[in-house]
């Protein structure tokens, strides 16, 4: 029997461009060797060519380790040229390994699918990942959730990334990192949140702390704990109550299960200060508290921890107007105050600053009754009088017709300067509305017989129900005020005292040194008189009526008061 001879290397050679269609047909496509030699960086490969190619042995290890390559081995290569100027078949496991990446990659990226990969570079923007093959690109921003200052632990370790974008024909892809991590960090959440009831009491970490509070990692979700919620006392900022890496315990608010936010709470676990506020703060108690806080509009005064009240700038002093709350209190500052108004439903004490203290015009009252002589500097001078500096920061005024004896408007104004020392007389006092009324021409010598001093008097030898004229010095929305002739008594007519008509009791009807009759009604406690021309009306109807007959009897009221005024009249 005829032994059979074994095929030479060129009737293989043959066989194969028989069976593939020519050598040519090898190039550019990825095919089964066998190493059958390594030399020193080198593996030697038969892929069944005319010639062997030989691949580094980098090409056949991980980023960071040693191949693990021997003679025999079964190898995937990608066969770039048949034969190079050296006769050799040129040879590559890496491109072997890409071609045979992308196919998978292209496969996992169209089912969105997480491949894994190994950081083991550096470039401009972020890192190289080799994805068993394929070189992609990691960008800066998709490393983590958030930023990291040092990604060396995380190189040349295999872990999962989410391809964000491929291009075979150019050769790029690229993967995320922070994807992974917070589809991963979600779905934790999800179930924590299932796992937490709004009411629950819970331990967590404190892991950052801004301007409007501070949030707290409550085992793999964070709750959000705002300042508001900290204390029920003043706190300016939460780094005055936490520092990060504190262990709080936290009650839960609310659960938004939308947008997986956790509102947290530290004051609830504590108890309500206004519980009660009504009954530890009833309305006209003096208290001591510390200002906690200046604005335009007042003052914050802390009663205790957690009970704070607003001092109103309008509450700050019986007699500073108009002035910054600062520049009466400080931050810090311990005061007295009373209680003005409570409303516990809304978390609001209203305090009063001056109530704590003597009302000035009450003292003054006190200290300086009706009649008596005082002294003051000349603070003011408006169009009505002088405005005089007394005692306790308060403010006396002298109408311009109680200057004088004598002088009136203008001429009274100029008889006296700014920073003038001077002695009044006190004529009236109204502690409720906060004025003192001054008298200077009551001091005179030369006044006239009658008129009040120091100690009180008549008033200018006037008679009550006396019928005198009078002449307008100021027009008021109240009424008039009044001198009799050009320099005698002053006095006011009330507006209902200007006539019996509706229509006629408008002050704005007369003006300024217009002169008309009026009555004498009585005389106030300054012993000023007291005019009305109501008052003169009625005596003279009542009067025309005795004298000229009745309207019963068949004469008009009309004719009546026509006699009387000629009678009247011819007798002037």
């Amino acid at each position: 029997m005829a032994t059979l001879a074994s095929p030479s290397r060129d009737d293989f050679a043959a066989l194969l461009e028989q069976t593939l269609g020519g050598a040519d047909s090898f190039e550019g496509r990825v095919v089964k060797g066998t190493v059958t030699g390594i030399e020193n960086d080198l593996a030697v490969i038969d892929v069944g060519l005319k010639s062997e190619g030989r691949v580094p042995l980098r090409e056949f290890a991980a980023p960071g380790q040693k191949a693990d390559l021997k003679v025999g081995d079964e190898v995937e290569v990608y066969v770039d040229r048949v034969e190079n100027v050296h006769g050799e078949a040129m040879l590559s496991r890496d491109r072997a390994r890409r071609e045979a990446a992308w196919d998978t990659l292209e496969t996992e990226f169209a089912k969105t699918a997480r491949v894994e990969g190994v950081i083991f570079g550096r470039v401009k923007g972020g890192f190289t990942v080799d994805l068993n093959g394929a070189v992609a690109f990691l960008p800066g921003s998709q490393v983590d959730i958030r930023p990291v200052r040092d990604v060396t632990p995380l190189m040349d370790i295999p872990q999962p990334f989410q391809i964000l974008k491929m291009d075979r024909k150019r050769g790029n892809i690229v993967v995320s990192r922070r994807a992974i991590l917070e589809e991963t960090r979600a779905e934790q959440r999800s179930g924590l949140i299932l796992s937490l009831a709004e009411g629950q009491i819970i331990d967590g970490v404190v892991k950052n702390i801004t301007d409007y509070g501070a949030f707290v990692d409550l085992g793999g979700i964070d709750g959000l704990l705002h300042v508001t919620d900290l204390s029920y006392k003043r706190v300016g900022h939460p780094s005055e109550v936490l520092n990060i890496g504190d262990t709080v315990k936290v009650q839960i608010i609310r659960i938004n299960k939308d947008t997986q936010r956790i509102s947290l709470g530290m004051k609830q676990l504590e108890s309500d200060p206004w519980d009660g506020a009504s009954a530890k703060y009833p309305v006209g108690a003096k208290l001591t508290g510390r200002v906690t806080n200046i604005t335009e509009y007042g003052a914050f005064v802390e009663l205790e921890a957690g009970i704070e009240g607003l001092v109103h700038v309008s509450e700050m002093s019986w007699t500073k107007k108009n002035v910054h709350p600062g520049k009466i209190v400080s931050t810090s500052q311990e005061v007295d105050v009373v209680v003005l108004e409570v409303d516990p439903d809304k978390r609001r004490i209203s305090l009063g600053l001056k109530q704590a203290q003597a009302n000035p015009w009450e003292a003054f009252l006190e200290a300086h009754p009706i009649g008596s002589t005082v002294e003051g500097e000349v603070k003011n001078a408006t169009e009505f009088g002088l405005f005089i500096g007394l005692d306790n920061d308060v403010d006396g005024m002298v109408h311009m017709s109680d200057i004088a004896w004598g002088v009136s408007g203008e001429d009274a104004l100029n008889l006296h300067r700014k920073g003038e020392v001077v002695q009044a007389v006190v004529l009236d006092i109204d502690a409720e509305k906060e004025r003192i009324s001054l008298g200077m021409k009551q001091l005179e010598r030369g006044a006239p017989s009658g008129a009040p001093a120091s100690g009180g008097g008549s008033g200018s030898g006037l008679n009550k129900n006396a019928v005198v004229t009078v002449t307008v010095l100021e027009v008021r929305d109240a009424g008039l005020e009044v001198q009799v002739g050009d320099d005698g008594a002053t006095g006011f007519i009330k507006r209902t005292d200007l006539g019996r008509d509706r229509d006629e009791q408008r002050p704005e009807r007369f003006q300024v040194g217009q002169k008309f009759d009026a009555m004498v009604t009585g005389f106030d406690r300054s012993k000023k008189p007291t005019f009305s021309v109501k008052a003169m009306q009625i005596s003279e109807e009542k009067q025309a009526v005795a004298q000229y007959g009745s309207s019963d009897s068949g004469a008009s009221l009309g004719d009546i008061l026509g006699l009387a005024l000629k009678a009247r009249d011819e007798k002037r």
